[in-house]
């Protein structure tokens, strides 16, 4: 695991440096450095070594200097590849080195070979001979990659803060991205907070020809859901059973390779109990890490206890306060390279600072909820759907002013948070649910802080488009199309990206495996979600691991007590840039304080943006 950077049309080593030495927590082994004035091309490095310890020291370079890479991320069937590439004449220098067969596959297989790859990555190739650059970024969007491209200069990182160093970055405040920061709480790919400057969605490909500038930017992937109602019949039940736990078994035993200490992150739900469950099974140690908190509202310990002692595993616990614990948000806040409105920042930076204490890989459970259907809102969608159709526009005005009198409660999903929520995305069109329950503002609230109108249909056009690209047509499936292309790539994997490198420590999915990946994509809905049973198929598969009292506990989640924080005089937000109307933000900081309403989302969202350094 590693940060690049590196940038065209002008020489200059210093500045190379400079924009790596922004990265070296997410690679304080070793930098490399290479620039080329007359190529004027620079690639730099930060290496986390993790494979090939001794050989995989990068720019990376092929033996006649014709291609050099620079890279972030592990390639899972890097061996499998490696063997095929030597059956077709390759000659590698290195012993294992995944990074070695991004050069010999790219040569052997051209732009297309990351189709074939199955891990997580982020990396650039310089391809000398037909003076282009050539770059892509994982399925998924695990690893980050932001870019700018202006007249003959390109520039490119795997954070934004180092990309800011160039003097080429354009510095402008995107307006829009903006209001989709509070649409979403998180800036959704391709859009940055800065005007010009771009992220690399996951599933795509950029190539660069150095002489013409003509930068194009192409999918190679997308998540589409593509279900096979056969699965469905009850005689293929127990076989569908036994192929998602030999899945995920091989994804799981696939990210074990590794040359340094490595372990599981246990919250004792089912996702990250599977993958402890199953690495037990191909590990004759395996190291566990779990953090509590004093506060039982928002503690899961217990739940990890009982789990690791299910497995027998050397479990590392962490009790934290969590008054005492937040004292940490603004120095992690400070040292983020974009906003992310998630509250759950701080535990799992705490869990990675934990985790890193003993080992330098950890695997978890992302993307198991978004892949099988796991978040409460599935289990809404269906009530939804009956409310919106049977309940007149004049009587849900009246029933949302009712529920909007409730008290309000700080607790860890609390009912009337999740009641006025669930209502809130009511008063809009079904496209538009999702986006508007996890969102800090509604589109009305974003108008009356912005000072302007913008239509939802552009507020939230990657949230409409998701919505429209579902096959079936089914709510679930369209939710699960909304959660999977934006809520894991922008705000699930860039929080869990950020709170792991800046500890210096490599997470991985192996839910997000290609080939599990592949098998959900053809499982339908209803093995998903059943009789409001979310995850039902993947609780069915993993029985025979994970006992019945994690299988079957409800979803808590990584929450904290931000609302109550705020309340205490805590957090409150600075000045925001953009047209921002300050008036609103206090108006909003006032009702919240005094307990008339809950703004948490929002006015967390706004104390995480005011705390970045604005251009």
């Amino acid at each position: 695991m590693c940060g690049i950077a590196g940038f065209t049309g002008h020489h200059d080593p210093e500045l190379l440096e400079r924009m790596t030495g922004l990265l070296s927590h997410r690679g304080p082994d070793a930098a490399g450095h290479w620039s080329d004035p007359a190529a004027r091309v620079a690639l730099g490095h930060r290496r986390l070594s993790i494979v090939d310890l001794s050989g995989g020291a990068q720019p990376m370079w092929t033996p006649d200097g014709g291609l050099g890479v620079v890279f972030n991320g592990e390639i899972y069937n890097h061996a499998e590849l490696r063997a095929d590439l030597v059956r077709l004449g390759a000659e590698f220098q290195t012993d294992h080195s995944d990074t070695e067969v991004l050069l010999h596959a790219y040569r052997q297989w051209g732009d297309s070979f990351v189709e074939r790859l199955n891990g997580m990555w982020a990396f650039v190739l310089f391809d000398r001979e037909r003076r282009r650059l050539f770059g892509s970024r994982d399925r998924f969007g695990k690893k980050p990659f932001f870019y700018f491209h202006r007249g003959d200069q390109f520039g490119f990182a795997s954070e934004l803060s180092a990309l800011r160093a160039h003097p080429a970055c354009p510095g402008s405040l995107s307006t829009l991205a903006l209001r989709k920061y509070f649409a979403y709480g998180y800036v959704p790919a391709p859009f940055t907070l800065l005007e010009g400057v771009r992220k690399l969605p996951g599933g795509h490909s950029f190539s660069l020809d150095l002489d013409s500038q003509n930068l194009a930017i192409r999918p190679y992937w997308q998540f589409t859901l593509e279900p096979d109602p056969g699965l469905a019949e009850p005689g293929r039940l127990e076989a569908l059973c036994e192929e998602l736990r030999a899945t995920l078994e091989n994804a799981v035993r696939r990210r074990l390779m590794s040359d340094v200490p490595l372990g599981v992150f246990l919250s004792g739900g089912l996702d990250s109990s599977a993958v402890a469950a199953l690495a037990a099974r191909h590990l004759p140690r395996i190291h566990t890490f779990s953090v509590g908190f004093t506060d039982p509202s928002f503690d899961e310990s217990t739940h990890a206890r009982r789990m690791a002692r299910h497995l027998g595993s050397e479990h590392h616990e962490e009790i934290l306060d969590l008054e005492r614990s937040s004292s940490l948000l603004p120095e992690i806040v400070s040292r983020l390279d974009e906003p992310i409105g998630d509250s759950s920042l701080l535990p799992t930076y705490l869990l990675c600072r934990f985790a890193r204490q003993t080992v330098t890989v950890a695997l978890g459970g992302d993307g198991g909820d978004e892949l099988f259907a796991g978040y409460d809102p599935f289990r809404a969608l269906g009530p939804a759907m009956l409310y919106q159709r049977w309940i007149p526009a004049p009587v849900h005005a009246a029933v949302r002013a009712l529920v909007g009198k409730l008290p309000v409660s700080h607790r860890n999903l609390s009912l009337d948070f999740k009641l006025k929520r669930t209502l809130a995305g009511l008063s809009h069109p079904p496209p538009f649910w999702n986006p508007v329950w996890m969102s800090p503002l509604t589109p009305a609230d974003l108008d009356a802080v912005f000072g302007s109108r913008l239509a939802p249909e552009e507020l939230y056009s990657e949230s409409l488009t998701a919505w429209e690209q579902s096959p079936s047509g089914h709510p679930v499936d369209r939710s699960l199309n909304w959660w999977t292309r934006l809520y894991l790539q922008d705000g699930i994997l860039a929080k869990v990206d950020r709170a792991s490198m800046l500890n210096s420590l490599e997470a991985r999915s192996p839910f997000l495996d290609i080939e599990v990946a592949n098998l959900a994509r053809k499982i339908p809905h209803s093995l998903k979600l059943r009789n409001g049973c979310t995850k039902w198929i993947l609780k069915k598969a993993l029985s025979p691991l994970v006992p019945a009292d994690i299988l079957n506990r409800p979803k808590k989640g990584f929450g904290m007590p931000i609302g109550r924080w705020i309340r205490s005089g805590r957090f409150n937000p600075g000045p925001l840039p953009g047209p921002v109307r300050p008036e609103l933000v206090e108006e909003k900081l006032q009702a919240h304080l005094q307990g008339r309403v809950d703004e948490r989302l929002f006015l967390w969202s706004a104390w995480m943006l005011s705390r970045w350094p604005a251009p």
